[in-house]
C-alpha cells in the first residue's frame, strides 16, 4: 500500500510538488467534460501523468458524489429512458480504460449528494466539515429521484452492475465504489440510501460477485455509520480487506458517531489511524491510501498546505509500520 492522492491539478507544478513531496501515484481525470473523455483523452492523460514521474492509478466515471440533479448520467439511478444507453457509455468507457492501460476507476451511485451541516471551528481555528441530524431540514422534500424505496434502489443499483461488472472483469478494471456519505435515516429527502450502513455495503459487494467489483473504502464515511467508530472499525476493515473488496482508501478521520460528526485532521479524530493502517497491512491490502476531505486552514495555500500535511503524516505512519514489521 502506498500513498496517493485524488486532488485536482491546478497546473503542473502541482504535479511536480507532488512528485517532490514522494507522492507517485494519483487519481486524475482527462480534460473536458465527463462523458465525452475518448480513448485519445485517456492515453494523452496517462502520458502527461507519466512525464511527471508519476503513475495514473485511476480515474472518477462520471458517476460523482454530487445530487443527482448535476449528473452526466442521471438516468441510470433515476431508471429514466435514457438508462441503457448511459450504462452502455460507462461500459465502453472501462474497455477504453482497459486499452489506454489504467487499472482502475472510482465512481459514487449517489442520489442527494453529501449532506452536510454548517461547519464548525476545529483545531487552532480550522473549519471542519460536519453533520448534526439535529440540525438538519427532516422533512426536505423529495429532490429529482422524488420518493424511493430501499427496494427500488437496490434493484436500481443491480440493474447497473448485472450490465457492468462483467465488462469491468473481461477487461481487468477494478471499479471501486464509495459509500453513502453519511448515513441518513430512510426516506431523507424522499430516499432510502443503501451503501450507508455497513450491511448495505457487505450486500454490495456480494452481488454480482467479481474480483473487479469492491469499494473505494472511505474510512471517515464508514467512521459516519458507526456508533463507536474507534472500537468498531478495526473489524469492519477486516471484513471488507480479508475479501480483496477495497480496491481504493480514503484515508479520513472524525470525531463523534452516527449522525453526529465533525470531519478532522487524521491525527486528531476518534479513531486510531495508525492501528487502522496495522490491519489494512494485516489485510493485505495494496493500493492507494489517499487523506480527503481535510480541514479548511489560514494561510496562503490552505488546502495545499493541510493536504501536505495529511501526505505527510500518512507517509510517517507507513513507514513507521514498515519498520515495526521489519
Amino acid at each position: 500500500m502506498y500513498v496517493g492522492t485524488q486532488l485536482a491539478a491546478r497546473d503542473d507544478d502541482d504535479y511536480r510538488v507532488w512528485a517532490q513531496l514522494g507522492i507517485k501515484h494519483i487519481c486524475a481525470d482527462p480534460e473536458g467534460k465527463p462523458g465525452t473523455w475518448t480513448l485519445d483523452d485517456l492515453k494523452r492523460l496517462r502520458e502527461k501523468v507519466e512525464s511527471f514521474g508519476l503513475v495514473l492509478d485511476m480515474i472518477q466515471i462520471p458517476l460523482p458524489s454530487n445530487p443527482i440533479e448535476m449528473a452526466t448520467y442521471p438516468d441510470i439511478l433515476l431508471a429514466g429512458p435514457e438508462r441503457d444507453r448511459q450504462i452502455d457509455a460507462i461500459c465502453q468507457l472501462i474497455e477504453n480504460l482497459a486499452v489506454a492501460g489504467i487499472p482502475a476507476a472510482k465512481y459514487n451511485l449517489n442520489l442527494i449528494g453529501i449532506p452536510r451541516t454548517p461547519d464548525e471551528p476545529g483545531r487552532g481555528g480550522s473549519m471542519n466539515a460536519s453533520f448534526r441530524w439535529d440540525k438538519t431540514d427532516q422533512n426536505a422534500p423529495p429532490g429529482l429521484a422524488g420518493t424511493l424505496s430501499e427496494d427500488e434502489n437496490w434493484e436500481r443499483i443491480d440493474y447497473f452492475l448485472e450490465r457492468v461488472v462483467p465488462v469491468a472483469e473481461s477487461n481487468r478494471i477494478r471499479l471501486a465504489c464509495h459509500p453513502h456519505d453519511p448515513y441518513t435515516p430512510p426516506g431523507y429527502k424522499g430516499v432510502t440510501r443503501v451503501l450507508g450502513t455497513v450491511e448495505g455495503l457487505k450486500k454490495f459487494v456480494s452481488m454480482r460477485e467479481s474480483p473487479y467489483h469492491g469499494l473505494n473504502f472511505c474510512q471517515g464515511t464508514v467512521g459516519e455509520m458507526l456508533d463507536n467508530p474507534r472500537e468498531e472499525i478495526d473489524d469492519v476493515i477486516r471484513w471488507f480487506g480479508s475479501r480483496n473488496k477495497i480496491f481504493n482508501l480514503h484515508f479520513r478521520n472524525i470525531r463523534g458517531k452516527k449522525l453526529s460528526f465533525m470531519e478532522t485532521f487524521p491525527d486528531e479524530g476518534d479513531m486510531d489511524m495508525a492501528r487502522s493502517l496495522r490491519v489494512y497491512k494485516e489485510v493485505g491490502y495494496q493500493y492507494m491510501i489517499m487523506p480527503d476531505h481535510v480541514p479548511t486552514i489560514s494561510g496562503r495555500d490552505p488546502q495545499g498546505v493541510a493536504f501536505a500535511f495529511c501526505y505527510g503524516y500518512t507517509t510517517a505512519l507507513l513507514q513507521a509500520l514498515d519498520a515495526y514489521a521489519g
